[in-house]
């Protein structure tokens, strides 16, 4: 009998220990870049995917379905960040929990239609890789023909990891 108990009290202390694996992330050597080169999310941690969020209109004296509506890349990726961090919320989680995101760019008419990488990043540092919250995760960046929302310069969708206790 005492052994069982022994047996049991081990094999939940070991799934403890196990769930109390935390998620992973590895810089990018030498750079205090925003993202990480990898993410490990452990086993047993749920995921959560939220779909590609298209900017806020910013200046609704432009013309319709324009980018001066929706601003340049820094601005809309600002816009689409902070109606993404309110939807992590509705899900009680937060850009700390953030492991990839896919953004997808179309080139700025204003820059010869090239993407605006500086801006992106401009926006994104200002969520990822700061003081306030130091979780980078990993990042891909696209660009694009257009996106479904004429005039949106800007798409992300993430991957989020909740670590179970």
């Amino acid at each position: 009998m005492k052994t069982s108990i022994l047996l049991a009290s081990l094999l939940i202390s070991t799934a403890t220990i196990a769930n109390a694996q935390q998620i992973k992330r590895t810089p990018i050597p030498n750079s205090n870049f925003p993202i990480s080169v990898a993410v490990t999310v452990p086993a047993g941690a749920d995921t959560i995917y939220l779909s590609g969020v298209l900017p806020d209109v910013a200046d609704p004296t432009a013309a319709k379905g324009t980018p001066a509506a929706y601003g340049n890349t820094e601005t809309q990726t600002l816009s689409v960040l902070r109606k993404l961090q309110a939807a992590l919320a509705n899900e009680g989680l937060s850009f700390a929990d953030v492991v990839s995101l896919r953004v997808f760019l179309v080139g700025d008419p204003r820059l010869d239609n090239k993407l605006d990488f500086t801006g992106l990043n401009n926006a994104f540092g200002q969520s990822f890789g700061t003081a306030a919250q130091p979780s980078k995760p990993a990042r891909t960046a696209l660009q694009v023909v257009a996106l479904p929302l004429p005039g949106a310069l800007v798409e992300i969708d993430l991957v989020a990891a909740r670590v179970k206790n």
